[in-house]
Formats: structure tokens, sequence, C-alpha cells
């Protein structure tokens, strides 16, 4: 990120796959990353994990001390969990930026596009976690197991939020993992990512395909606001 300002990304659900995935990217790059989890030991080793291998100490906690650490809350948790662990994380992140990565995927169905009544996870967060919260919706297209890889993911991340500031800081996280973040939008159109969702994991299966992700085509020019 190039707004000379200093954040810290606090990772809930750190230790998943998605989740410590975008965790290495970041740190990587030179961010500091807070892992967090449910189970601070398991936070933790995750986090030396990372330290030992990048040649630097990594924070951890619970979720909720990884989102009271940070600056920017990246939520990675499957749709099952995403309601409790918003309730969690809700006393550390008014004035924040949050980004929610929740796909409702509902096994064991999870080809089929199934959005909840609210539209969408993205708008079930921003009910949840109050108007308050600067909630942004991205990477829900990219697969985390090539995530994890230092290998180059042609994947680009549909960045959606009605916070359009916000919503630019998170576009610059996704260049800072390896991928294209851009502008899609509202929030409320985080539904058409979402239920991409299911369609990739449809043509993963039917095509064979190892990760299928989104790639926007044509030449673009630079966002104009």
């Amino acid at each position: 990120m190039t707004n000379g300002t200093e954040r810290i990304i606090g990772v809930i659900g750190g230790t998943g796959h998605l989740g410590a995935a975008l965790a290495r990217r970041w740190a990587k790059h030179g961010h500091k990353v807070v892992i967090g989890s449910r189970d601070a030991d398991k936070a933790r080793a995750a986090a030396d994990a990372l330290g030992a291998e990048l040649g630097r100490e990594i924070a951890s906690g619970t979720n909720l001390d990884a989102a009271r650490q940070a600056d920017i809350v990246v939520v990675t948790v499957p749709f099952s969990s995403q309601a409790t662990v918003l309730e969690e994380i809700r006393p550390a992140v008014a004035g924040k930026i949050v980004v929610d990565t929740t796909v409702p995927l509902v096994p064991p169905k999870v080809m089929r596009v199934q959005l909840p009544p609210e539209g969408c996870a993205a708008l079930r967060a921003q009910a949840l976690l109050g108007e308050d919260v600067r909630l942004v919706s991205a990477f829900h297209n990219v697969a985390a197991h090539k995530l994890a890889t230092d290998a180059e993911v042609e994947c680009d991340v549909l960045v959606f939020g009605d916070d359009k500031p916000a919503r630019a800081v998170v576009a610059a996280l996704a260049d800072d993992a390896g991928l294209r973040g851009l502008h899609a939008g509202a929030l409320a159109n985080s539904a058409a990512a979402e239920a991409l969702t299911s369609i990739l994991i449809f043509m993963n299966r039917n095509y064979a395909v190892d990760g299928a992700g989104v790639r926007i085509t044509g030449a673009l020019a630079a966002y104009a606001d």
C-alpha cells in the first residue's frame, strides 16, 4: 500500500486455508499481520511457523485479540461460522475497515447458489456489525491453495463496498497479495461474486480445473471515482 500510513492487518480465522495464505502474502509484502483464531495456541503455532519462514516475529491471539490489535480486520471463516465470529469481534471493530470474505456455501450442495435472506453474506455481515463499521467484501473467487504458494495467481479480486475510500484500501491490499484488486461497486453487488463461487466449484469439478478464477478482460483505464 502506498498511502503513507502503516496499518496492522488482523486476519480472523488466520489458521484456515484462505486466512493463512493471505496472511503469508501480506507479511511477505512487508505488512504487519496478526493471526487470529478461536484457539490462541493454534494461532501462536501458525504465527511462529510463518515467522520462522520470514525471519521476523508475527503476532497472534484469539480472534478478538487480533481484531483489537488491527487497523484492518479481514474475516476468513466459513459461512456457518460467520455470525458467531462477527458477534465475537464486534466490540473491537467500530470505525475500522472490516473485510468480509464469506461465501454462503451450504453443504452438501456447494455447487448450487444459495444466497441468504439478506441478499448476500456481505449485507448480512453489515447488519451484524452495524453501520459504524466500514465493511468491504472481497477475495471470494481466489483459490486458497494457489495463494499459499509463491506462484502467480491468475485471478482478479472484485472488491465491493459502499465506503469508497475503504474499498480503495482493500483493492490495494489485493494488489499487495499479488492479485489485481478491482472496484466492483456497492456492497450489495457482492451477491454476484458470492454466487459465482458455487459456479466456479462446479466448473472445477466438471472441467477438471485446478482452482478456476475470475479475470476481467480488456484494457482497463485508471479507476475513476
